[in-house]
């Protein structure tokens, strides 16, 4: 990173600490010299899973995301645990949030959520060699439907916009530039 563009951390505080996510307050000096204040939302980070059967068809879940105030179709995801592998956690995800279970969770990359205002990193992971072994068990806050959705049927989706959670947009852009959709 050039150190003409690093802004320094000279004080803060943190004005909510949750469940998820901790919110923090800090005066920075700009690299002019200048002061800001910059409100960062920190999050330990998560996996996000790109499960694809063997046919090619890929799982989904559709869930009502508050914040936004609409059921959001996306791939499954979530909350890293303190040390948690991100393949790991996707596998977990997978089964909880889909009752599938993968032969194989590999890596796709790595992004940030919304690094303007949260340090959020999200692992992509790919599972595949699927195997529907029970039901479903999201968290208790966690109402979910699953979608089992083909590859063009995926694409043409976001084009209409009916997907656009970006956590789900970057993976699959990921796999695309992986070969995994033509």
């Amino acid at each position: 990173m050039s150190d003409g563009l690093r802004e320094t951390r000279l004080d803060g505080e943190e004005v909510f600490s949750g469940r998820v996510l901790r919110l923090e307050v800090d005066r920075i000096r700009l690299p002019d010299g200048g002061e800001s204040v910059r409100e960062v939302v920190r999050h330990r980070g998560a996996a996000v899973v790109l499960p694809i059967l063997d046919d090619g068809r890929v799982l989904l879940v559709r869930q009502f995301r508050y914040p936004v105030g609409e059921a959001l179709l996306e791939l499954p995801a979530g909350t890293l645990e303190p040390g948690e592998d991100p393949t790991a956690c996707g596998a977990r995800e997978l089964t909880e949030e889909t009752g599938y279970t993968a032969a194989s969770v590999t890596s796709l990359g790595r992004f940030y959520a919304a690094p303007g205002y949260t340090d959020e990193s999200l692992q992509a992971v790919l599972a595949t060699g699927l195997e529907l072994t029970g039901d479903a068990e999201p968290d208790p806050d966690e109402i979910i439907e699953v979608e089992v959705v083909a590859a063009d049927e995926l694409f043409r989706r976001i084009g209409t916009g009916e997907i656009r959670d970006s956590k789900t947009l970057a993976t699959i852009l990921l796999a695309q530039l992986k070969g995994l959709f033509a």
